[in-house]
Formats: C-alpha cells, structure tokens, sequence
C-alpha cells in the first residue's frame, strides 16, 4: 500500500507545483498582449475618431461623445459634390496615376540598380550605396525652392503637368527602392543564378527567369511601399500642382465649406476616411507578403 500511495503523492505534488507555476508563466503573455493592445489602441485611436466624425451631422461636430452619434451620409456626398468648387473624384484619379506611375518608374529603374549594387564588385561600390541612403534622408523642403524656379522657367507649373509631381515623388522613392532590393538581392544564394548559367541560360535570362520569381516578395513589399509614399505626399504637390492635376492630399486640404470662413470638418474627415480605407485594406490582404519581403533580407542562411 505504501508503493501504492508514492505514486499519488508525487502526482499531488507535480500537480500543485504546476499550478504554483503556472500564473507566473502566463504573466510574460498578458504583458505582451496589454503592450500590443495599447500601441493598438494608440495608432487607431485617430483613425477612428475621423470615421466617427465623418458620419457625424454637421451640426455636431464638436461632440465629443466616444461613438458615432447623430449619423448621416451628408458628409461623403458633399466630398464628391462639385457644387462647392471641390473635385474630389478627380483628385483621386489624380492620385491613383501619380503613384502608379511613380511606383512603376521607381521599381524598373530600382530593380536594376539594386541587383548591380549586390551583385557586382566596382570601386565607390559602398560609396554609391551611401549617397543613395543619403539621398533618402534629404529634406524635401529644401528642395521647393530650387524645384519651383525649375519647374517654372520651362513650364511645367501650367495645365496638366504630372510630370512635375512625379518626377519629384521619384528622386525619393528611389532610393528607398533601391536600400530595400540591395540588402534582398545581397541575402539570395549565388548558387542559384550559377546553376541557370550551368544550365544554358544567359546572365539576363537568369535575372529574369530565377532572380526576379525569388525576389517577387521583396519587390511586391517595395512597391506597396514606394506606392504609399507617393500617394500621402503633400509639400511638393501643393506647390507645384495645379486645379487639374491636385492629388487627393491637395484636395482635400482645400476643401470649402457652405460659409464663407467655415471648416468643413466633417466633410474633410469623409473624404480622409476614404482615401485611408483603401491602403488599409491593401495592407491587410497582403499583409503576409509585407512581412516576408521585409523579413527576407535580414535574415541569412
């Protein structure tokens, strides 16, 4: 009986040694969980007081009630109405054509830069690298001045000049297109482009046919990125764009209201939520890629 009890007794006492053990390992897990829900609660907290006010009656913009009260649509139809000058549709096709544009320019030119820069040796290599990153850290106020006395001796400041809004988004999208694919191309195997040369290919078929598919998520991540970058611009293009080629940043910052000296809260707080969902969707579908492309090239082996 004495055999019989041991085992019961040492059960007991890994049981209670569990459960004394227990709330100090779940405390490591509720500190994480109360650290991300508060940068959770801090980050969206804006977000969605412009959602609330946007369906908020105009006459109630002030109220600070914490959830939506007094709800109407007025607002999303007044930022698409034109009947008080503002042409919102317009800036967000505006929008839409800058970034494309400027992503597809950024990517092409980056993309071949980048995989240069990993893969071949040169002199002024790493010195190349440090002006791009250099470039990157460049206030984009210093370069209004220079940049509209420019733009304005050859005429690119009249009618439909997207070229003086994209070509600015440009020079810093670039280099940040650039810095990301470098250390991506830098982390992929040699191994795999020598064994395509092994195999018959040339050195742009191997680019194109094994390179580029392996590098698809650090390529997919710096274009979502490079395409942000250009849409949430705002210096550049309310100095150098005009009524027909305002983006949706511009455009909204010029809003009227139905008076004479009236902000139009509610209304702005509309069209920002509708330029905002938008992005946040895109993130959140292709969250997975966006993880793995920036993780990609920070990790070796």
């Amino acid at each position: 009986m004495t055999t019989q009890a041991l085992p019961s007794t040492t059960a007991g006492s890994s049981t209670d040694a569990a459960r004394f053990k227990a709330p100090s390992n779940r405390w490591p897990v509720i500190r994480s969980y109360a650290g991300l829900t508060l940068i959770i609660i801090w980050g969206l907290a804006p977000f969605y007081w412009m959602v609330v006010t946007s369906f908020r009656d105009v006459g109630y913009t002030y109220d600070t009630t914490p959830w939506p009260t007094h709800v109407t649509l007025d607002n999303y139809r007044t930022a698409f109405s034109t009947d008080l000058g503002n042409h919102f549709t317009r800036a967000l096709g505006n929008s839409v054509v800058i970034g494309v544009l400027t992503t597809a320019i950024a990517m092409t030119v980056g993309v071949f830069a980048a995989y240069a820069l990993a893969r071949l040796n040169f002199k002024g290599k790493y010195l190349v690298l440090g002006f791009i990153l250099g470039a990157s850290m460049f206030p984009g106020v210093a370069l209004v001045s220079p940049l509209f006395e420019l733009f304005s001796s050859i005429g690119w400041l009249n009618g439909y000049n997207y070229q003086a809004l994209i070509i600015p988004d440009i020079s810093f999208a670039l280099p940040l297109t650039v810095y990301t694919l470098t250390a991506f191309f830098s982390e992929m195997p040699w191994d795999l482009e020598e064994s395509a040369r092994i195999d018959g290919c040339k050195p742009g078929q191997a680019f194109r046919k094994i390179m580029l598919p392996l590098a698809a998520p650090g390529l997919f991540t710096t274009a979502i990125l490079c395409f942000i970058s250009s849409w949430n611009e705002f210096l550049l293009a309310a100095q150098f764009s005009t009524s027909k080629t305002q983006p949706v940043t511009v455009a909204i910052a010029f809003f009227t209201g139905a008076q004479p000296h009236q902000e139009p809260y509610t209304t702005v707080m509309a069209a920002g939520t509708i330029v905002t969902v938008p992005l946040i969707i895109m993130v959140l579908v292709f969250q997975r890629a966006i993880v793995s492309g920036l993780t990609a090239g920070g990790v070796k082996g």
